[in-house]
């Protein structure tokens, strides 16, 4: 059973929900990210999420653009990531990680030898934000030879048989994207997204994280009611730009947003 399975069935058992935070690798700075990694997992975390800088991160609204601009001024690769992956893992063993991004970097480096530093480095599962499913069969086949899982997105348009289609080759968990737009865009409307899940579940009993437009505790707390996982970013960036200066509160700050969502979900 992978990390992110172990994680979700732990918490089930638990009767608690995943928090999954995202943050960008390498913004403001590379130094800053594994202590920052280290904070959100004691704040409690339970998944994170760790994006990839590129150059034209299309599903992203501006904030996210804009780490992935700060990352890559300190010329932040897919390799300087991997090594940031490993290492976190020196000091945690546990926390699953998934590296969330676009395909042009992985396709630079090749499947096999991406599949293949990423398991060497602990990388749990990869969404590849603009790879579609129905293109993905050697990207799954090499991933999953790896141990690695393959998450995809389903958005509120999304029709039937493509649900249908990614609930039986995504694993690990899926990201439902809770509002239509890019990521920081909209408001959330809680009822549109348990109507969406609970038709999503009757084409799977992979574990359902949503995204997108959570931006506080309370917000976090009401998508916990309804999904397994409450996936959140921008909030998290928007902090994390908010200290470009002080780098030195990034990772009390942003973790003390984490812990509060933490408490509201668990309350």
């Amino acid at each position: 059973m992978s990390r992110i399975s172990t994680s979700f069935e732990k918490l089930k058992m638990e009767g608690r929900k995943a928090l999954i935070p995202y943050i960008t690798a390498g913004d403001p700075a590379p130094n800053v990210t594994v202590d920052l990694l280290h904070g959100l997992v004691a704040a409690g975390a339970d998944i994170i999420e760790l994006g990839v800088p590129f150059s034209d991160p299309m599903a992203d609204g501006p904030v996210i653009q804009l780490a992935c601009e700060r990352a890559l001024q300190h010329n932040t690769r897919l390799l300087d990531v991997l090594a940031m992956v490993a290492e976190f893992r020196t000091k945690d063993a546990l926390t699953p990680i998934v590296l969330m991004g676009y395909l042009n970097p992985i396709e630079i480096l090749g499947y096999e030898r991406f599949a293949d530093e990423a398991e060497k480095a602990g990388v749990d599962g990869v969404l590849t934000v603009d790879l579609p499913p129905e293109e993905s069969d050697d990207f799954n086949r090499i991933m999953r030879a790896h141990g690695i899982d393959t998450i995809y997105l389903i958005a509120p348009t999304t029709e039937d048989e493509r649900i249908k289609y990614i609930c039986e080759n995504g694993s690990g968990y899926l990201y439902y994207v809770s509002v239509k737009g890019v990521t920081g865009s909209a408001s959330l409307n809680v009822q549109a997204v348990a109507d969406k899940l609970a038709h999503i579940r009757k084409y799977t009993d992979i574990p359902l994280g949503v995204g997108f437009g959570i931006k506080d505790a309370e917000s976090a707390k009401a998508v916990s009611v309804v999904a397994d996982g409450v996936i959140v970013g921008s909030v998290l960036v928007n902090k994390i730009a908010d200290l470009v200066k002080d780098h030195g509160q990034i990772a009390p700050q942003v973790s003390a947003i984490i812990k509060d969502m933490r408490t509201a979900m668990d309350s």
